[in-house]
């Protein structure tokens, strides 16, 4: 599985660097154009989907120290990168939510002419450079690095539904709120989004039970392993999104017997949950009575079949 997960995250590197060319050179056509049309609309948006640009290389290089081997200063690697990444990226989307809310506002307040015509056109072609853009990172490996990234060509893809439609309702009706209306609009739908994967973010940053993982469950099926009595002290945490880790200590009757139970339980979280990274200490009952005593055991899980 190890293999796998390298590959998936190569892939998503080289998805990345593919939308980083796409929407550079896209953002320099549309720079043009609006210089071209003096369609400030135009221009704002380039400068929005140079902030993607940012966003994707920013999240290339992420894939890229993800991938990186374990060193003596960084056991795990820097699988973390991906979290942090995501998390640099969800805080640029967030600076421009806030632009976008503010120029919104300002046209709102003093409406300025936009040539509809040119506006369709350049909106037509971005939405279909975007449509591509996201369907490259679709392709890749979905973790949260490059689902920070795709936030950013997520709100590229709707802004330019929403130049379109901005544009198609100027050429016909020239009412020119309906351009900071809709972009005010999509900045919230995109602000909904940023909110829910930065939750997710902290969560792995702060080394919180993996939300795919049912703690009570995970503790009661290693109970259950042949050989043990007792597990107590077990935590569960992520590296990043598709790799987890567990640490617990696991009470036996028979130190003898513990390499058996060891490859057993291994086994087991490898299997049943995904977990290939366990570091398992093994006590005899004497160690876990004193550790209760002292009121360190934590939350103990029993062997229903405790001769077993």
């Amino acid at each position: 599985m190890t293999g796998n997960h390298e590959h998936s995250h190569h892939g998503s590197h080289q998805a990345l660097i593919a939308a980083l060319v796409f929407t550079t050179l896209f953002a320099a056509v549309e720079a043009a154009a609006g210089w071209w049309a003096n369609s400030l609309a135009l221009i704002g948006d380039a400068g929005h989907m140079i902030t993607d640009s940012l966003a994707l290389g920013l999240g290339a290089l992420a894939a890229w120290m993800s991938r990186r081997p374990p060193s003596r200063w960084h056991s795990y690697g820097l699988k973390r990168a991906e979290a942090l990444g995501a998390l640099l990226n969800i805080l640029l989307m967030l600076a421009v939510i806030v632009y976008i809310g503010i120029e919104a506002a300002h046209r709102l307040a003093a409406p300025q002419p936009v040539r509809g015509g040119m506006v369709m056109v350049v909106a037509g072609i971005g939405l279909l450079v975007n449509i591509g853009v996201a369907g490259l990172l679709h392709r890749g490996e979905q973790n949260l690095n490059v689902r920070g990234a795709m936030l950013h060509v997520l709100g590229d893809l709707l802004g330019s539904v929403a130049a379109l439609a901005a544009g198609a309702v100027i050429w016909f009706t020239g009412w020119t709120p309906i351009d900071p209306l809709l972009s005010a609009f999509i900045g919230l739908l995109i602000l909904i989004s940023s909110l829910r994967l930065l939750r997710e973010i902290l969560h792995i940053v702060m080394e919180g039970v993996p939300r795919d993982i049912d703690l009570e469950m995970l503790g009661a099926e290693m109970a259950a392993t042949g050989g043990v009595r007792q597990i107590h002290d077990l935590h569960v945490w992520a590296i990043d999104s598709a790799t987890y880790a567990v640490s617990a200590h696991v009470v036996i009757a028979d130190m003898g017997a513990w390499e058996r139970c060891r490859r057993d339980l291994e086994n087991m979280l490898s299997t049943d949950f995904g977990i290939r990274h366990a570091t398992l200490q093994p006590e005899d009952t004497r160690a876990f009575d004193q550790a209760c005593a002292n009121g360190s055991c934590g939350p103990v899980y029993n062997n229903p079949r405790p001769g077993t």
